[in-house]
């Protein structure tokens, strides 16, 4: 039976370094191994992209979500969000556990930003139900963003009961969190607690990543207990980390309650 489950999420800015310049996605997948997380939450994921495959040499072969997962997951599911004339970019879970189901929920507010809610429901050895997983990435815009945090609630409503585990994690984009009330209206609705208000008070700064001051990633579970919370900068290797991105990755560690 598996006791304790730890998760990451990442915005990986397409695999390229915070001002575009150089392909960070060979570093990125070293590290995110070392990490090695049961379920890797990905946001920004370049599936396909024929200028940039061009532009750089050591471009990957295979999309990114499955370059990252080679060698350590078995189970992968991309939710392609944004497609144009030369390639396409989008969410992504990675899982160590079986995937029973998955789907991908459109929830653009506007046709100049492509967004998407991707579901998983992940199988967790032991664990008497499975475990549903969601892989966020909100808009730029606060009223986008709320829009979506309630379509997200309504597809939650529909497919999970009160007593399933819940574990929503990504790009949450609100850099208003007192305004938006976005964690109360998870919590009042659907019971979700934000992990590292857990265990630390208040959710982790994480953008941008060479001097963090915003909260915008965060990882939200129910019927879960968070036992470690961690900014993966503040690691032993937190230099190597802030060239692979703009954003800060969040590692947690649970238990089922």
């Amino acid at each position: 039976m598996q006791t304790s489950l730890t998760v990451a999420t990442y915005n990986i800015h397409k695999g390229l370094s915070p001002l575009n310049r150089r392909l960070v996605i060979h570093e990125l997948r070293e590290r995110l191994h070392h990490v090695d997380a049961d379920l890797v939450f990905l946001q920004e994921v370049q599936g396909a992209h024929a200028l940039r495959a061009r532009r750089f040499v050591d471009w990957p072969d295979s999309p990114q979500h499955e370059h990252i997962a080679e060698g350590r997951y078995t189970e992968i599911v991309y939710g392609l969000n944004a497609a144009h004339r030369h390639g396409h970019h989008g969410n992504a879970i990675l899982s160590a556990f079986p995937i029973a189901e998955w789907r991908n929920h459109d929830v653009s507010h506007h046709r100049f930003e492509n967004r998407g809610h991707l579901l998983a429901w992940v199988e967790v050895p032991g664990w008497d139900q499975p475990l549903t997983c969601v892989c966020v990435h909100l808009g730029l815009f606060h009223r986008s963003r709320m829009q979506q945090i309630e379509q997200l609630i309504e597809l939650l409503a529909e497919s999970a009961t009160p007593d399933t585990p819940l574990l929503i994690a990504g790009d949450f984009n609100d850099w208003r969190a007192r305004h938006s009330g976005l964690s109360a209206r998870l919590r009042d609705a659907l019971g979700l607690q934000e992990a590292f208000e857990l265990a630390h008070g208040a959710p982790a700064r994480t953008f941008p990543s060479l001097l963090p001051v915003l909260s915008l990633d965060r990882i939200y579970v129910r019927g879960l207990k968070v036992t470690q919370a961690e900014r993966l900068h503040d690691r032993s290797a937190g230099a190597r980390w802030r060239r692979l991105s703009d954003h800060v990755g969040l590692a947690v560690t649970l238990e089922r309650i």
